[in-house]
């Protein structure tokens, strides 16, 4: 198979504006379709059990979308460099095409393939199909990274990339034969574990169900998205993150479907692109600064004193802190791969500065348990919430659970649907029931440290606790 290109697919798993696949059509050469599993190379931050199951279904549907244009994917498991060299002495390919990645370990990964392929004579190249912007396409004025949001933002949006690429199938060669594959089920991505059938319950995965979940954001929620994002019994966000985190519709082909709306210049639609700008900064901070998955971008944090109480974490975990949007959030995330983004604020502050336990150990439980679990939004996200990252909440914003309830979940009906046990108590109550009297409890059905525990730790005291401990290191 002369004249033939492995198409590499990594994070990237659709046809349409898809990078390296345009390139691949327009090089004329036979196309190839990989996929390689490959956790070995990822490091610390293997792929997440909810993740695996989600990009288990992706797959599915992206084998099944390239076999109707008549291509089959080639899928292999193993080191992604000696799999690339094995197939390219089966196929005699003599090109590897593929859409860059900007995790620290996958960029180390990739930049040594692409020399060795080069090296080897293979012609290796790498594409854009995750970004607007590159992170190295916007600087300071000092030719530094941004740690801040803002002028990030307002530099970048004067280099976006907007456009999707077209990919034109007409010009498709398809191969006569195709290497051996293993079976999609031979990956192992459906874990023992009961994530399968939630996961299946919530989101269904694949490029067309990006394209319907954009679709039906833009047409029901965009308008009214300022408001609604941050109300968490509502479908107010787009919920278009798992689809972004694996590549099955890309940033531009949000922003042209927003720009096509009619409505780019109303509040909601500027509103939800900050958010995309968002995700943009989130890889610009990874990239510049990829010790930050596990350590803080202010050095000076390094050193807070930490309280590492495995019983408060699994609490945390279970949704047992007795604070009852908290506990909603983290019984959302377990029982869906997935939530609310007004929600993880809460969480994330709860768990760092009530319970003074490490921002990491929050983005480990996150990535393990998120279908969206993206190395660079959940780094930014942890750090922001833990006060030591890029354009952090300061050390004193410590969220009052009761307030951030009251305000976003007044009627309580988040609370009420991931925590059943305090579904009777009247909405004056919801969201602080160790106020409530004996009597609205009994005849709530709520027995407080039985069926539903008392506070974790006292508000104030954890709030005083945390603001000691960064008054400390604050500097």
């Amino acid at each position: 198979m002369k004249n033939s290109v492995l198409l590499w697919f990594q994070y990237d798993l659709r046809i349409r504006d898809n990078a390296a696949f345009a390139a691949a059509l327009e090089s004329g050469c036979t196309v190839i379709p990989v996929f390689i599993w490959d956790q070995e190379s990822l490091g610390s931050w293997e792929i997440g059990s909810a993740s695996q199951v989600f990009l288990h279904g992706s797959l599915l549907s992206l084998k099944r979308s390239l076999e109707e244009h008549g291509l089959p994917l080639v899928l292999r498991t193993g080191r992604c460099e000696a799999e690339l060299e094995l197939l390219l002495k089966e196929t005699k390919a003599e090109r590897v095409y593929w859409n860059r990645r900007y995790e620290p370990a996958l960029v180390k990964r990739d930049s040594e393939i692409k020399r060795s392929l080069r090296e080897g004579g293979v012609i290796a190249e790498s594409f854009n199909s995750s970004l607007l912007v590159e992170p190295w396409e916007v600087t300071t004025q000092q030719g530094r990274p941004f740690q801040v949001f803002t002028p990030f933002w307002n530099r970048a949006k004067s280099v976006l990339k907007k456009e999707p690429l077209e990919v034109d199938l007409r010009s498709l060669r398809r191969p006569e034969s195709s290497p051996e594959s293993v079976p999609l089920d031979k990956l192992g991505l459906l874990p023992d574990h009961p994530w399968g059938g939630k996961v299946a319950a919530q989101w269904e995965p694949g490029e067309g169900a990006g394209e319907r979940a954009l679709a039906d954001f833009l047409q029901h929620g965009l308008e009214e998205y300022e408001q609604a994002r941050d109300i968490p019994s509502r479908t107010g966000t787009s919920r278009l993150s798992p689809y972004l985190r694996w590549g099955l519709i890309g940033p531009r082909q949000i922003w042209q479907a927003v720009e096509a709306t009619g409505m780019a210049d109303g509040q909601g639609a500027q509103v939800f692109l900050k958010e995309i700008g968002w995700r943009e900064f989130a890889y610009h901070v990874l990239y510049h600064f990829p010790h930050t998955p596990g350590a803080p971008l202010r050095e000076k944090y390094e050193n807070f004193p930490w309280i590492q109480d495995s019983d408060t974490l699994e609490s945390w975990k279970g949704g047992q802190t007795g604070y009852p949007i908290v506990d909603a959030g983290m019984r959302q995330l377990w029982e869906e791969g997935w939530m609310h983004n007004r929600v993880r604020m809460v969480v994330g502050s709860f768990l760092v500065k009530h319970l003074l336990h490490s921002w990491v150990d929050g983005a480990r439980w996150f990535w393990d348990c998120l279908v969206d679990a993206d190395l660079a939004s959940n780094t930014l996200g942890w750090q922001w919430a833990g006060g030591c990252g890029a354009d952090a909440a300061p050390y004193f914003r410590v969220f009052n659970p009761m307030t951030q309830g009251k305000k976003f979940d007044p009627q309580g009906a988040y609370v009420r649907r991931y925590v059943p046990e305090l579904a009777n108590l009247p909405a004056k109550y919801i969201h602080e029931p160790w106020e409530a009297s004996e009597g609205v409890l009994a005849e709530s059905g709520v027995r407080l440290g039985e069926n539903y525990p008392h506070p974790i730790i006292d508000h104030k005291k954890g709030r005083e606790r945390a603001l000691a401990a960064f008054e400390k290191v604050k500097g």
